[in-house]
């Protein structure tokens, strides 16, 4: 269910409404995990941006608030190669709810814990993935020199955040509504521009299957559609394959100091 956001009456000043509690829903939670990677609430407490290289992905999150906003081209960074997008919108009373669950402004290298219904934590978490986490697949042929059929589709995924104590937060509930455990890297400034370490946890093949297929749980769900492509395409690949035994070469013709 798409969650439409009250407009602020024309006749009452902002900071003058009343608290609101808004009911989750799994479009909610998909756009509270891109408003928490790729999020931004002003300090005027009124204003929210959310910003991506892919306009399907504005478009989508626009439909889960039921927002009428522009897409508006932003201004890259840098070092950005893609073009960049906002969708830029006010609405002070889910501004307000935003900081009760754990957002606020500024908070790429401090966020930490946010209060999720486990219901909804799958659609939090595809939000996530698809703002700043990544579904990465390769052919791994570091074993054709014993046997050229030895190539197998690797699998990871990974979320990641400037936060060390939200990644540890991320991966504790999905321990707890999975049972998969996943592993927390570090990955420590190594440009001129970085000036503090980012954290990941990563899934490996196995748990990324089980990961993937537990937050697409079914057809009709909000998504970025190319990530999920690549999930169902790769684990469609794996299915097919079939794990060989690895056989150990004969050796002849021994030294005969080693022939002993």
């Amino acid at each position: 269910m798409w969650v439409r956001l009250p407009p602020c009456p024309l006749n009452m000043p902002a900071y003058k409404l009343p608290d609101k509690d808004f009911s989750w829903t799994p479009e909610l939670a998909y756009a509270v995990g891109l408003l928490t990677t790729d999020g931004n609430l002003s300090g005027d407490g009124r204003h929210m941006t959310m910003r991506s290289s892919d306009i399907q992905l504005l478009k989508t999150f626009k439909q889960c608030l039921c927002l009428n906003n522009k897409i508006a081209r932003s201004k890259n960074d840098g070092w950005a190669t893609k073009p960049s997008y906002r969708v830029q919108f006010t609405r002070t009373q889910f501004y307000r709810w935003l900081l009760k669950i754990g957002l606020f402004p500024a908070k790429t290298y401090t966020i930490g814990e946010l209060k999720i219904p486990d219901k909804y934590f799958r659609d939090f978490l595809r939000g996530h993935l698809d703002g700043d986490g990544s579904v990465w697949t390769y052919k791994d042929r570091w074993n054709t020199f014993k046997n050229a059929k030895y190539v197998y589709t690797r699998l990871w995924v990974r979320f990641i955040s400037a936060s060390k104590n939200h990644i540890q937060w991320l991966k504790k509930n999905v321990s707890k509504l999975t049972g998969l455990n996943g592993h927390i890297w570090e990955r420590k400034p190594s440009r001129s521009y970085q000036t503090t370490s980012i954290w990941e946890v990563k899934f490996a093949k196995k748990e990324s299957i089980k990961l993937l297929q537990w937050l697409y749980y079914k057809k009709d769900l909000p998504c970025l559609e190319r990530k999920r492509k690549i999930a169902l395409q790769t684990m469609t690949i794996i299915s097919k394959e079939k794990r060989r035994k690895y056989t150990r070469a004969k050796i002849n013709n021994l030294h005969p100091a080693l022939s002993d």
